[in-house]
């Protein structure tokens, strides 16, 4: 494993430095600006569909283009307090779905709490799910207490062949991967007529643009059914995003300002309106809100927190933006559930 930024002491693990690093790069336009071509000026929230929870950056990998930074040794994990506080507003806001991301969110030692109350109170629950982590020891039953919960999977593979695979995410990631997929399938998920979702989602492993969300979900059917015998309901596409470790990439292959500008020159106006920060509220490990999980990454905070916002503070609310949101916006659109815009 790669050892994160905050190990090494990186200079880009401070939020601060990877936006004074985006700040100064010399782009045609500002995200603003182009936001209000398209339209929306300010770029502003809708209604609150989804609360993103990220319950900390412990992870068992260590993954080459993590915005999150997480690993092994990341100690932050939401304390009771705020585990409780969500769960709350949970229950008093007509919120239909949570989505759980880390880190590796099955490490939050409450994270079965979370799903089963989440549950109970009808809402639909999402686990952001690295694949592996179903292969540790004391993880192993994860598949089938997810299946039992009736959990909506969105698993992270980085393509349907152990190379680019394990070049992305460490030496035998691929093979661990594929037996959770495995265990998924024999359980229902991905089946036709089961009602348990297992979508994939991908990044490239490099400076590029993803391809046709489409297109690729049709390859990748074919090959993962062909290879491994692997099912999947949906592939989800999702453009690198030029913060955290895949910043550092960027720098030091000298591939930062031509990866802005190939993000900028596709930019499209149609991708504005199915942003994610729109109909998403992001919140952190401590409590702290964000329009999204990448501005969470970025420390780009919302002016309250958990403990004191209300449901009408968020509505309509303005979003906080910069160079980074290029990132969701170049072709089809870029979010959690992956392409914003049809092709």
């Amino acid at each position: 494993m790669i050892p994160t930024l905050k190990r090494r002491e990186h200079v880009l693990s401070v939020a601060a430095a990877q936006q004074a690093r985006l700040h100064e790069l010399p782009l045609a336009t500002t995200f603003e600006q182009a936001a209000a071509r398209a339209g929306h000026d300010p770029l502003c929230a809708t209604t609150v569909e989804i609360l993103q929870i990220n319950v900390g950056k412990k992870c068992n990998q260590t993954c080459r283009h993590c915005h999150v930074d997480a690993g092994p040794e990341r100690k932050e994990v939401m304390p009771d307090l705020v585990v409780e506080r969500c769960l709350e507003l949970l229950e008093q806001w007509d919120v239909p779905t949570l989505d759980v991301t880390g880190g590796a969110p099955e490490l939050h030692p409450r994270f079965r709490e979370i799903v089963a109350r989440a549950r109970r109170l009808g809402r639909k629950v999402i686990d952001r799910c690295n694949l592996t982590i179903t292969q540790v020891n004391g993880f192993t039953d994860l598949p089938e207490f997810l299946a039992a919960q009736q959990v909506e999977v969105i698993a992270s593979l980085p393509y349907y062949a152990p190379k680019q695979t394990d070049l992305q995410r460490g030496d035998g990631v691929f093979e661990l991967s594929i037996a959770a997929l495995r265990r998924f399938n024999e359980l229902g998920y991905g089946r036709d007529g089961s009602g348990l979702v297992l979508n994939l989602v991908t990044n490239p492993v490099g400076a590029f643009l993803p391809g046709s969300q489409p297109s690729l979900e049709r390859e990748w059917k074919r090959e993962l059914a062909r290879r491994h015998g692997v099912a999947f309901n949906r592939l989800y596409t999702i453009t690198n995003m030029p913060i955290s470790r895949f910043l550092e990439f960027l720098v030091d292959s000298g591939n930062l300002e031509e990866y802005m500008e190939k993000l900028v020159a596709a930019f499209n106006p149609a991708a504005v309106d199915g942003l994610m920060c729109r109909n998403t509220l992001s919140i952190g490990w401590d409590g702290q809100l964000y329009d999204c999980d990448f501005n969470q990454m970025l420390e780009m905070a919302l002016p309250r927190t958990i403990f004191e916002v209300k449901l009408a503070d968020l509505e309509r609310r303005p979003i906080q933006t910069g160079a980074h949101c290029f990132g969701c916006t170049a072709g089809a659109g870029s979010s959690c559930g992956g392409a914003t815009v049809s092709s």
